[in-house]
């Protein structure tokens, strides 16, 4: 096991974050759940990991195992099946303010103004930095729950569209959309 890591690339000792060819990796929850049998007690455990490459693709995954590596690794892999890719105004932020939902977990995302950072929870946070975002600004409201905090926020994500896409829907130019935007720069 320790060859195939080494090979991978190295584990960082801070918040269990692995630098692999283009991917990094990001420890979000781990669950320890306990089954009573007749010797005494078996501990399986369940990981959710977000994956990025910090250049707009992000992706999320869970899974079980009865040793937290094992979970860890199945998380990963489910996380990198399922990829999604994010359109980051100038490489980023957001394209527009944005709300989204999984169950009672809720989230709003912002825009920000370059400088600003990430302002956000635990697991928002490890979504962002795994996507590349720089700058924006979110706000969980209702659950709290590490597994619906993501979901709600992969959920905002999946509705962000670029400019370029809209005005070619709308079979317009992106000079076009664009003249109706607000500027995000604030005055001195």
């Amino acid at each position: 096991m320790a060859k195939e890591r080494s090979e991978r690339g190295r584990r960082d000792d801070k918040g269990g974050e692995e630098r692999d060819s283009e991917f990094i990796d990001k420890l979000v929850h781990i669950n320890r759940v306990a089954k009573v049998v007749k010797g005494g007690k078996r501990f399986g455990f369940a990981a959710l990991v977000v994956v990025g490459d910090q250049k707009g693709r992000v992706g999320f995954g869970h899974g079980k195992a009865r040793e937290v590596p094992e979970a860890v690794r199945k998380a990963t892999e489910a996380a990198k099946r399922g990829l999604i890719r994010v359109p980051l105004r100038e490489g980023r932020t957001l394209h527009h303010d944005i709300d989204g939902r999984w169950g009672a977990g809720k989230v709003t995302l912002r825009t920000a103004p370059p400088g600003t950072g990430v302002i956000a929870g635990g697991p928002m946070r490890a979504v962002f930095e795994s996507v590349g975002m720089a700058d924006v600004v979110a706000k969980s409201r209702g659950s709290s729950n590490p597994y619906n905090m993501v979901r709600a926020t992969f959920d905002a994500l999946k509705k962000q569209v670029s400019p370029r896409s809209v005005a070619a829907r709308r079979g317009k130019k992106v000079s076009e959309v664009l003249k109706n935007r607000t500027n995000d720069v604030v005055a001195d």
